[in-house]
């Protein structure tokens, strides 16, 4: 077949062509990163083919040893970039190049479109790498033959980033991918030798892959050489490597412009030998709330790149952490399906994630604002811990911070380590509150005998925490109480307040306001848990709290049929006392209590309407019971 036949034009999809927009004229600044995406493709090509050989070695076509060659011309003004990894057939060119494809560039345009995220490093992180060539070039070719397959069956593709490319037939000699870039005239500096051995040092040294960079300005430009150490950086001696290396080399592996906020790199050995270099990012990336991407461990077998979706390794808590595991036990022809079923992979996870937990810990205690930008950015997901990783529980239990009523405002600093030594003399239990904001835990009525004693309790409004506080159940022997569920007894608090005598009109109103409530409250009973406010809603003490029952109505379920709540009434309320004396209209008052105790909750009344048809009617009761003199028109 000869060369260039089968010529054909494509249109870029419209997200494509607004994503090529997007990059040629707002991305003015770090445009340097594109070297760095388009070595980083050629180094992961040259991984899998390393990786696919192992079970299919006639795709190495002869000794096969992995190369990324770059070629500068200045008076071309060219930028070539060679790999001789796996290469690409035509329809992984079109599948991988013009179109969508996996490689999320719709969520890339919609964030870089948005009013602050004008930023390059959004490339790396969205994995459409490819494109940042058109930040320097006004035109783009690609000549590349899949391993494994003929000379003739090459592809030659083409396209200056307008609206479409052009995609044919070629002869290609070597498997795997050359590129090259027309440099626009705004970017001509990245034609100078320095300048892209400075990026390619900054950017790709620790690729274990050679770098190989050739001036081809002159006939006699000389030889190849090599630029990066092409050693795996986490195989060096901590202390061999400096502060900055390790910032590179995380930079260039999470595509985070940011400097790291924590980092652990150890080695392990013994019946089960890998190293791990993991960072804690200082800010939460951009797709912390997207269970299904988990690409944040790259999981290599003796230098060699395995996989970076390796969900096994890391737990769902800890998807915010990003690094490299490297194992030396692991077979060389791991699979996926390997990956789910071996005790291997279970020890280094286990081994991992309690290094890191110790890590944690170690900063909690030496570093505690350091520890409180952790917090801040991941402590919502890290929560997600209590119930997924029974066996750190109490670990993780230690990590955990809340707001509190001892707290400063809706910060969660207050360890339950804190709260339990500062707990009062006579105290058994841990106490909290749950709701759907900080606002409404704090202001809430059920905390009134707390605030009286100077008892502090846990203002928990995330709605992970009513998970937390299902699973986690005690901390140092200490049980974890709602202050809104069940009998609280707490006589404690004044062991010698005499008890209150019966009242055959206090049980008479108890009854006609059950009577009253029959359809919304599965009982009333008087409290001692206010001070201040004349009633307040609870639930039994082993029944779903009513936050998490409107949690699960928020998402489209239902909140089991039983789960009516408990009204309860403060006799030392002038309202009530008034209740206890007149009984008038008591219907209305029924049913305004129970809508005033759902309002103090911070929830929403069904019927709000109602509400307001029985708070007139009283008031104009009252106004009409107190006026002496009507006034008519």
């Amino acid at each position: 077949m000869s060369e260039n036949q089968n010529n054909d034009s494509f249109p870029f999809q419209a997200e494509i062509q607004q994503l090529l927009n997007l990059v040629v004229h707002s991305l003015y600044s770090d445009r340097e990163i594109f070297l760095r995406e388009l070595i980083s493709n050629a180094s992961d090509a040259c991984g899998r083919l390393r990786f696919e050989s192992l079970t299919n070695p006639e795709m190495l076509e002869g000794e096969f040893s992995p190369s990324i060659d770059i070629e500068v011309n200045e008076p071309g003004k060219t930028i070539k970039i060679t790999d001789n990894g796996i290469g690409m057939t035509s329809e992984d060119v079109i599948e991988n190049i013009g179109t969508i494809a996996r490689s999320g560039t719709k969520q890339f345009v919609d964030a870089l479109s948005g009013e602050d995220s004008i930023d390059s490093q959004l490339i790396g992180q969205f994995g459409v790498g490819f494109y940042s060539a058109f930040m320097v070039a006004d035109h783009v070719t690609i000549r590349t033959r899949a391993a494994g397959h003929a000379p003739e069956n090459g592809v030659h593709w083409e396209s200056d980033g307008v609206g479409g490319y052009t995609i044919s037939d070629a002869t290609v000699k070597q498997h795997g991918t050359q590129i090259t870039l027309g440099i626009r005239e705004d970017s001509e500096n990245f034609l100078d030798v320095g300048t892209l051995t400075g990026v390619i040092k900054k950017y790709s040294d620790h690729i274990s892959i050679p770098i190989r960079l050739k001036d081809t300005s002159t006939e006699d430009s000389g030889d190849w050489d090599t630029v990066n150490t092409a050693s795996a950086l986490w195989t060096r001696s901590k202390r061999d490597i400096t502060e900055e290396e390790y910032n590179n080399f995380y930079k260039s592996l999470s595509y985070d412009a940011n400097e790291p906020l924590l980092r652990l790199h150890n080695r392990v050995e013994g019946n089960l030998e890998y190293s791990a270099l993991l960072f804690i990012p200082s800010r939460a990336p951009f797709d912390l709330w997207d269970v299904q991407r988990r690409k944040g461990i790259k999981l290599y077998v003796r230098r060699i790149f395995i996989a970076d979706d390796t969900e096994r390794l890391m737990p769902g808590y800890l998807r915010f952490v990003r690094g490299v595991i490297d194992s030396d036990d692991l077979p060389l022809n791991v699979s996926r399906e390997f990956l789910q079923k071996t005790k291997q992979v279970d020890r280094i996870r286990a081994g991992t994630v309690r290094k890191l937990l110790a890590e944690l810990k170690k900063v909690s205690e030496k570093d505690a604002e350091k520890y409180q930008i952790f917090w801040d950015e991941f402590g919502k997901a890290f929560k997600e811990g209590v119930t997924e990783d029974s066996e750190n529980r109490d670990r993780i239990a230690d990590l955990l911070r809340f707001a509190s009523t001892k707290g400063e405002d809706a910060k969660q600093t207050v360890a339950l380590k804190h709260y339990v030594d500062r707990m009062h003399e006579n105290q058994e239990s841990i106490y909290f509150i749950t709701a759907d904001s900080y606002t409404s835990a704090k202001d809430s009525p059920h905390l009134e005998i707390f605030k009286k004693h100077d008892i502090e309790v846990l203002l928990l409004s995330d709605p992970i925490d009513e998970w937390v506080v299902m699973g986690l159940h005690t901390y140092q022997e200490k049980q974890l109480k709602s202050i809104a569920k069940g009998d609280l007894e707490l006589n404690w608090l004044d062991p010698d307040k005499p008890e209150k005598q019966t009242d055959l009109r206090i049980d008479s109103l108890i009854s006609k306001l059950k009577e009253s409530l029959s359809d919304r409250a599965t009982d009333v009973r008087t409290t001692y848990r206010l001070t201040d406010s004349p009633a307040c809603l609870v639930v039994n003490e082993f029944g779903l709290s009513r936050n998490m029952s409107r949690i699960l109505k928020a998402s489209g379920q239902d909140a089991p049929s039983d789960m009516s709540p408990i009204l309860e009434i403060n006799l030392e309320h002038p309202l009530i006392q008034h209740l206890v004396e007149n009984d008038s209209n008591l219907d209305d008052w029924a049913h305004v209590l129970f809508d005033q105790a759902t309002l103090s909750e911070g929830a929403a009344l069904d019927e709000p309407a109602d509400y307001v048809r029985r708070i007139n009617s009283l008031l104009t009761d009252t106004v009409s019971e107190q006026s002496s003199v009507i006034i008519t028109p």
